[in-house]
């Protein structure tokens, strides 16, 4: 047993939940009671088609995704999917996208025990997840870019890791997909992004090779900003594990002999394959079934997400 310290939105959850139901008494409206998920089953925004809302509800509705948003800041990842999927309609949100708004703020107030724990374990992945390769044929003078005027590192170093998924054409109206991933120092989340990706993809392939693109692009810059962090450069061992749950864009990513065979993805294929050239990332498989970034891509049903979620921070239903 050890002390460390923990980030809680307890406080600011409750008051945000007390502001809401005392919106809604004026109505003589209340929260639903007995939310298994922050959203209802099978809801999906973008098929909403209940009324418009007038310019008053439009501006509270906004407010509330805003503070919907800050407590996704404060860690609670566990609503970041619908947050996410709610914030699309901020110009023209719906009666429905509304109270699926405080659907989200009756799940706060049932699952209000939840914190991310600041553990500086150092986790230890093995070499078995990783293919060792030979990339000095195929890019000489890959390099991971170091800071200019870095200072002399101090302290413990650290090992960053990260989870990386997409759900492929997720949007049923844009038919884009959905990009979620995770990043670790030692086993602490310090990074949670869950967006909707900017072009539509053919195949789970090509969704989920973009989605390792943006991750390996956080990653670079998180250890750039790690190593200059308050002038006392915090030191990194080794390389920053990902892990995906898709064999052909690990293989893909990890093979110098492999070839593309999607022509609209050079870049983010060679952007992938570089940065492993350059030693600062190495990239290995995980079974969908226990990666926790489906709680970032996915509405998935309470059961799963609690398990899902006991993977990123401590919690308590």
């Amino acid at each position: 047993m050890k002390e460390v310290w923990a980030m809680s939105s307890t406080d600011y959850v409750k008051k945000a939940v007390q502001e809401v139901e005392r919106e809604l008494s004026y109505s003589e409206s209340y929260l639903p009671k007995q939310i298994e998920t922050p959203l209802s089953s099978n809801y999906l925004p973008e098929l909403d088609f209940s009324r418009e809302l007038d310019a008053n509800e439009t501006n509270y509705y906004q407010g509330l995704i805003g503070v919907l948003r800050w407590i996704v800041e404060l860690g609670r990842i566990d609503i970041i999917v619908p947050v996410s999927l709610l914030s699309r309609y901020l110009v023209s949100p719906r009666e429905g996208h509304l109270q699926q708004g405080f659907h989200i703020f009756a799940y706060l107030k049932q699952f209000n025990r939840a914190r991310i724990v600041f553990d500086d374990g150092i986790l230890d992945f093995g070499d078995t997840h990783f293919r060792v390769c030979d990339w000095s044929t195929t890019y000489p003078n890959a390099a991971e870019v170091m800071p200019p005027n870095m200072p002399e590192a101090r302290g413990l170093s650290v090992v960053t890791s990260c989870n990386v998924d997409a759900d492929h054409a997720g949007c049923r109206v844009t038919r884009r997909s959905h990009t979620g991933l995770l990043i670790f120092v030692n086993n602490t989340p310090i990074i949670w992004f869950s967006k909707r990706q900017n072009t539509v993809n053919l195949s789970t392939f090509g969704s989920e090779f973009i989605a390792l693109k943006i991750a390996i692009d956080q990653i670079e810059a998180i250890r750039y900003k790690l190593r200059m962090l308050r002038m006392f450069g915090i030191p990194l061992e080794g390389c920053t594990s990902i892990f995906c749950d898709n064999e052909s864009v690990v293989k893909n990513a990890t093979r110098s002999e492999s070839t593309l065979g999607k022509i609209q993805l050079p870049i983010t294929y060679h952007r992938c394959r570089e940065a492993v050239a350059a030693g600062f990332v190495r990239i290995g498989h995980i079974e969908g079934e226990i990666n926790p970034n489906d709680v970032l891509t996915k509405i998935l049903p309470g059961a799963r997400l609690r398990k899902l979620l006991q993977r990123i921070f401590f919690w308590k239903s």
